[in-house]
């Protein structure tokens, strides 16, 4: 019985290097057999192969007896077997060997006749290799190929790496400026030597349909700067630059008609060579029969739609300078894949840009869009939100004017920094809002805050303090929920920690909340803030409380006892105390510097509400005006004072009070028990009354009416000057 003579491959050094499979495994030679070896009898004795003797060709170098050998090769292939070395060393005996071994079947004259022949088909071979060793290029390198190509395997993987490189790049972007961007800087010159972004005008966010036709504006164009030479391959670069020529394209918009050739192609979606009618007729609509823009011939232009989740967005179009090698059809899939992402980046760029306004817009009108401006009072404020991409909270703060010159301070905490957070804050804050303009005690407006949060959900909890100011007699009413303590910084540089009462949060419901009354001298500066300034997870609320006042002290004690720190450079200051791992929540600061008003600039007086008493409110308004100086009002301020009281000894049961402020305004305000408010009206040529407001709204700098828990203030306000 005989072996199966057995067949291999191998490779061969002149092949095609464009294989596509780039192993180059085919030979056009026929495969060699193995030489025929008689079988020896069962119980014949197996003598050991005798080695060749030095100078004959060894078995081993025999490509028809060796079942693995291999040609000879300039290089080896690593993706081969190493070669066995072209002779093998004689040993010292093999001689005396080969003549033990000379009895052993299967050598002889066949063995010999073999050898020769096996000798001559190596000598062929390694003459067949030295023929095309300089013809046959280097697999990893693309070494030896005509024209500066590299083999196909080596330009997949170079397309692969590009492809995860772009993407990765244009993935970093969050904004759509920055997608465009990482698109340009991605491409140009490592895939094209220019490129120009267009986009619809205006973009659609998320599921909205679009009304209006499908127009694309110019974005953005890129290419590579005009003293480099275009390089082969996908190889990295310096930065490109705007060039002159692309600057040239007027038509920067482009309204794409039904059926026309550019909306066929961008229907079609994928990306498409610009040499076929078709495509080319879509290139000229697009850049505008105008365009200074010169293209290359052949395909050197790459148009590529850009269609996001719902329906496309835009267009790139990628060029190659005539300079560099066209593009091949593999790289219009490079191109799709650029499309794509790019794509989908600006789809989701543009609805974070919708959600970022949203919460924007939703917080900015929570909170107050600017300070009221007060009498005796001065206020800064600032909001920080716990993160870029959590622009809203539960933080909140407002100054809530009152009657009688009085100003309400509040400042508020919502567990949480949600849109449903944000949600909870702003009724919280119109319910406070509603509850300061009924004049209540601040230890009422809390209670009925509670019950608010009770009526909103189980688990609605927040902090609030609020407090309730009086230029006149320079005392503060504070009443807590829970909230950290506020600081008062005097004018000297002292700074304390108020001791008000902590209280029981908002939400929690049966709490009683308790109110104190403090002094609040002028030059003193009250500082409101959320829990967010001062705690975090490096310290604990009190050890930021205390931080908080050392740094309160040393910036008053920098402008000295006569000059208190300007406001809003205290509000700065007090921010930058938060290290870079301190911002775990947002903050809510709000600072009140109390001017007062001076008793000196107050005069009062309780008025009967008898006949009497609009004359005799007449003559006390004009003494006044005498001893301040202001004879020039005496006129207008009798004359709408007059009417004022009248109005209110009308139908007061009660005594009717009357107050003048001077400050930068001169301030007016009666008082009654009559819960009433009075309205303005057009009064008919027939009456005898209804002309008295008539006169305030024409007269008055301002006027207005408050409810009061006792009745009503009216207030007017005349320039000084």
């Amino acid at each position: 019985m005989t072996e199966q003579p057995t067949s291999f491959e191998r490779a061969q050094a002149g092949a095609e290097p464009t294989d596509a499979r780039g192993s180059l495994l085919d030979a056009p030679e026929p495969a060699q057999t193995l030489p025929l070896q008689p079988r020896p009898a069962d119980d014949a004795p197996c003598a050991p192969a005798a080695p060749p003797a030095q100078g004959e060709p060894s078995s081993d170098d025999d490509p028809a007896s060796a079942e693995h050998a291999q040609p000879a090769v300039a290089e080896p292939d690593p993706h081969r077997p190493r070669p066995v070395p072209e002779s093998i060393p004689a040993q010292p005996d093999a001689a005396s060997r080969q003549a033990a071994a000379g009895d052993v079947p299967g050598t002889g004259a066949d063995d010999t006749a073999s050898g020769s022949k096996a000798t001559d088909g190596k000598g062929a071979d390694d003459k067949g290799a030295a023929e095309h060793d300089g013809a046959r290029p280097e697999r990893r390198t693309g070494r030896g190929l005509p024209g500066g190509r590299a083999l196909p395997m080596r330009r997949q993987g170079d397309r692969l790496r590009f492809v995860g490189a772009a993407t990765r790049r244009i993935a970093r972007g969050m904004d759509l400026d920055e997608i465009v961007l990482g698109l340009c800087r991605a491409t140009v010159p490592t895939f094209s030597d220019a490129i120009l972004v267009y986009l619809r005008e205006p973009l659609p966010v998320g599921d909205e349909r679009p009304v209006g036709p499908l127009v694309l504006r110019l974005r953005r164009t890129d290419r590579i700067p005009a003293e480099r030479d275009p390089e082969v391959g996908f190889t990295p670069a310096p930065t490109p630059e705007q060039p002159a020529e692309l600057s040239q394209v007027t038509n920067e918009l482009c309204e794409v008609e039904p059926g026309s050739a550019l909306g066929e192609v961008l229907r079609g979606v994928r990306p498409v060579f610009t040499d076929a009618p078709q495509a080319h007729a879509a290139l000229s609509e697009l850049l505008g029969p105008d365009s200074g823009l010169t293209l290359p011939d052949g395909q050197r232009t790459i148009l590529a739609p850009l269609r996001g989740r719902r329906r496309v967005i835009g267009a790139a179009l990628f060029l190659r300078l005539p300079e560099r090698s066209a593009f091949e059809p593999d790289d219009l899939l490079v191109a799709a894949q650029l499309a794509t992402h790019s794509a989908l980046g600006i789809d989701k760029a543009v609805l974070y840009g919708r959600e970022a306004y949203i919460a924007d817009e939703l917080q900015r009108t929570m909170l107050p869009e600017t300070l009221p401006r007060c009498t005796g009072v001065r206020l800064a404020s600032r909001y920080l939100p716990a993160a870029e991409t959590a622009r809203v909270g539960g933080d909140w703060y407002d100054a809530i004017p009152l009657p009688g010159s009085r100003i309400a301070l509040v400042v508020g905490d919502v567990m949480g920094h949600s849109m449903t957070s944000a949600a909870i804050m702003g009724q919280l804050r119109t319910t406070a809002q509603t509850l300061a303009g009924l004049d209540l005690p601040p230890q009422e407006v809390l209670h009925h805050l509670d019950e608010q949060a009770q009526r909103l959900g189980t688990d609605r909890m927040a902090t609030c303090l609020y407090a309730v100011y009086d230029p006149v007699s320079h005392r503060i009413t504070v009443a807590n929920a829970g909230h950290p303590p506020p600081l008062l910084l005097h004018a000297g540089g002292r700074a304390e920690v108020l001791q008000v009462p902590p209280g029981a949060p908002i939400g929690v419901g049966g709490v009683d909340f308790e109110a104190v009354e403090l002094d609040a001298p002028a030059g003193a500066t009250l500082l409101l803030y959320t829990d967010g300034l001062v705690e975090s997870r490096l310290r604990d609320v009190w050890t930021g409380i205390e931080q908080l006042r050392e740094k309160l002290q040393a910036t008053g004690r920098l402008t000295g006892p006569d000059h208190p720190p300007p406001l809003e450079a205290l509000c700065d200051d007090v921010l930058d105390t938060l290290g870079p791992g301190d911002r775990d929540d947002d903050i809510a600061l709000l600072a009140a510097r109390f001017d007062g008003i001076a008793p000196s600039d107050v005069a009062y007086w309780v008025l009967e509400p008898e006949d009497s008493a609009p004359g005799r409110a007449r003559r006390l308004a004009r003494r006044a005006l005498d001893r301040w100086g202001l004879e020039e009002l005496s006129d207008s301020v009798e004359l709408l004072v007059s009417e004022v009281v009248t109005n209110a000894v009308r139908y007061a049961s009660r005594p009717v009070t009357l107050r003048l402020l001077r400050t930068e305004v001169l301030r007016c305000e009666v008082g009654d028990d009559v819960p009433q408010l009075p309205r303005l009206r057009q009064a008919r040529a027939t009456d005898e009354g209804g002309r008295g407001l008539y006169l305030v709204n024409r007269l008055a700098r301002r006027w207005g009416a408050t409810r009061l828990s006792t009745g009503k203030v009216v207030w007017f306000e005349l320039n000084r000057s």
